[in-house]
């Protein structure tokens, strides 16, 4: 199975770092991709990367730190984009819900963004909260690189959903839908199928259900796979088998 998207340079890490990662094998992780949030954390992810073959990583800037960005920050994140562990420019997006950063420099870092994956043919890893219609709207509008990306923790309705698969994005799919209350995003996964999922943590946060309140890792996913499997009335060896396919076609194909 393959983790889409962890933060294993955060420092809810720093005790365990190295055990967890060297239970990888026995966990049935195939390979995670650890994500970058600023240029400094950036520079973190990729430095945990080299620690395995087991891990790649994303460079980019969240939304909320798009206020914060010098103005050669694309430049900076294509040096980092040269190393081989780079497989995505991420994390990116836009965040309305906090709007840490101003609406306008949220757009202004993410379509950066977008034309940077563009040019060096790499796929985006897009974060939207409370921001689907303008980032529909942007991504809709803008030349994206052929592998697209993925819609990371997807929150939204079936909708939405379709939308962005329409446009070629896989959504990415972890613990929230193994809460109890959360029908919606269930009857997404039910509605859109494995062909447009790939699994992640977003470790150390959005544990699954028994695990609520508790640091994330990556070997939670077998839960999540088992929700699916549930929702879609197949075994958690097809779910399994398809969304480290899609994964593998996203990132390494």
């Amino acid at each position: 199975m393959v983790d889409t998207h962890t933060h294993l340079h955060f420092h809810q890490f720093d005790s365990d770092r190295e055990r967890i990662i060297a239970g990888f094998e026995e966990d049935g992780i195939d390979f995670v991709v650890n994500v970058g949030v600023d240029l400094e954390d950036s520079k973190k992810s990729l430095e945990v990367a080299k620690l395995s073959d087991r891990i790649f990583c994303s460079v980019g800037i969240h939304p909320h730190e798009a206020k914060s960005v010098p103005e050669n920050f694309a430049e900076r994140l294509k040096e980092l984009a040269e190393s081989e562990k780079v497989v995505a420019i991420g994390e990116t997006g836009l965040d309305f819900f906090r709007n840490i950063s101003p609406p306008e420099d949220q757009r202004r870092v993410f379509i950066e963004q977008i034309e940077l994956a563009r040019m060096l043919d790499l796929p985006l890893i897009v974060h939207v909260r409370e921001a689907y219609e303008e980032a529909y709207r942007i991504l809709s509008g803008e030349k994206l690189p052929e592998k697209r990306g993925v819609i990371h923790a997807f929150s939204s309705n079936y909708e939405w959903a379709k939308r962005f698969v329409d446009l070629g994005f896989f959504l990415g799919i972890g613990g929230p839908v193994t809460y109890p209350k959360n029908d919606s995003l269930r009857e997404v996964v039910r509605k859109v199928g494995l062909e447009h999922i790939v699994l992640e943590t977003d470790c150390p946060f959005l544990p699954p259900q028994p695990f609520r309140g508790k640091r994330n890792e990556p070997k939670y996913l077998r839960y999540v796979i088992e929700t699916i499997a549930n929702v879609l009335n197949t075994s958690c060896t097809v779910v399994e088998e398809r969304t480290t396919e899609n994964a593998i076609r996203l990132f390494k194909g």
